[in-house]
């Protein structure tokens, strides 16, 4: 490794394919996911040992991303939390599955503080020891642009993005970042928005600027002359939750799709399961089949169930309408979902500590 003096790199591993191993190099899909520990990711790279960065690894978690849920995702929030509060590291580089990888990085966004230090979720497609492995390209990748990202203008104190990823060279924020392929390389867009950057030969090459100096936008909505509030998408809405003193149980909140023939005993067994909001995939411009619609609107005034719509389609985004009766994210719907229950989660914490303190 470098000098004492150099910047110290924080990398969390929390599993995924990337940590992955099959019984054979040509088998892609009948794997193992999070099997190698962090050490055995680091050593299959040889060429991070001449990067200029101290490397420190971590083992937070050792799951397939599929199966991470809320207790995961604010553990790893605070590991790094705490990694970016020291002042000798410049960035935090979290190995992550590809399958929720936006989730997270959509957590991670709404909860951190932007503290002007990069985040970086690396993933793979194929796990290690394949043939074509992915993943030591992009975990050298992720490190290079948690290096470079903040010189890069990329990343910068209390503006709009600090969580990145890259896979296949390619660099999104956390905002536009999704998944679209389910086996192919590359695996991740970012839709009409396009990648924020490129790492090409261990050089960071930005497309564009990430982090203006005015009103934070979300780009899709931007392109089709929708601005957004300022606040919409700020990093870090959500930091209470990370605190210890806020260990109100999450919200649940489940995810429809509106469709054709829509049933609406799925929206009425919902509520009588308890669940506290309903996030709906709509058709097109978030339009809604009429038998939801009706169902949604029960749903809401006499279980008190909260609702949000977004758009099925996986380009573009929704375009606000005159009074909408519920509110319209303009996020895919994983992302849609999961904004929700953080809203509604930091509703309940704030309304417990009222009542505790009365």
């Amino acid at each position: 490794m470098s000098c004492a003096s150099a910047p110290q790199l924080h990398i969390l591993a929390t599993g995924g394919t990337i940590a992955g191993q099959a019984a054979s190099a040509s088998d892609h899909v009948g794997y193992r996911a999070a099997v190698l520990p962090v050490q055995q990711l680091l050593d299959a790279v040889p060429a991070l040992q001449q990067l200029p960065a101290r490397l420190h690894a971590e083992q937070i978690l050792q799951k397939d991303s599929k199966d991470l849920d809320v207790s995961d995702w604010l553990r790893i929030a605070q590991a790094t939390a705490a990694a970016l509060a020291q002042p000798q590291v410049q960035g935090v580089v979290l190995t992550h599955g590809t399958d929720t990888l936006e989730e997270t990085a959509w957590f991670l966004h709404r909860c951190l503080p932007a503290v002007g230090k990069p985040v970086v979720l690396v993933s793979a497609m194929r796990p290690a020891g394949a043939l074509g492995a992915d993943g030591p390209q992009n975990l050298f990748d992720a490190c290079v642009l948690a290096l470079s990202a903040a010189q890069a203008g990329l990343v910068r104190a209390g503006a709009g993005c600090q969580v990145l990823t890259v896979a296949a060279g390619r660099v999104f924020d956390a905002l536009t970042v999704q998944k679209v392929q389910p086996y192919h390389v590359p695996a991740f867009s970012a839709g009409e928005a396009g990648p924020l950057a490129w790492v090409e030969q261990g050089q960071l090459r930005p497309a564009r600027p990430c982090c203006p100096a005015g009103p934070v936008q979300d780009v899709q909505a931007a392109e089709q002359g929708a601005e957004q509030d300022a606040e919409l998408w700020a990093p870090g809405r959500y930091q209470a939750l990370l605190r210890a003193a806020a260990p109100t149980p999450p919200p649940a909140v489940a995810w429809l799709s509106s469709h054709a023939g829509f049933d609406a005993r799925q929206v009425r067994a919902l509520v009588a399961a308890g669940f506290d909001g309903l996030l709906v995939a709509g058709t097109g411009n978030g339009t809604l089949h009429h038998a939801l619609h009706a169902a949604l609107c029960e749903a809401a005034r006499e279980a008190g169930v909260a609702v949000a719509v977004t758009s099925r389609c996986t380009a573009g985004a929704v375009v606000p309408q005159p009074a909408p009766p519920w509110p319209l994210l303009p996020l895919p719907p994983a992302k849609a979902r999961l904004e929700l229950q953080l809203r509604l989660w930091l509703e309940r914490t704030k309304a417990c500590a009222r009542a505790c303190s009365v």
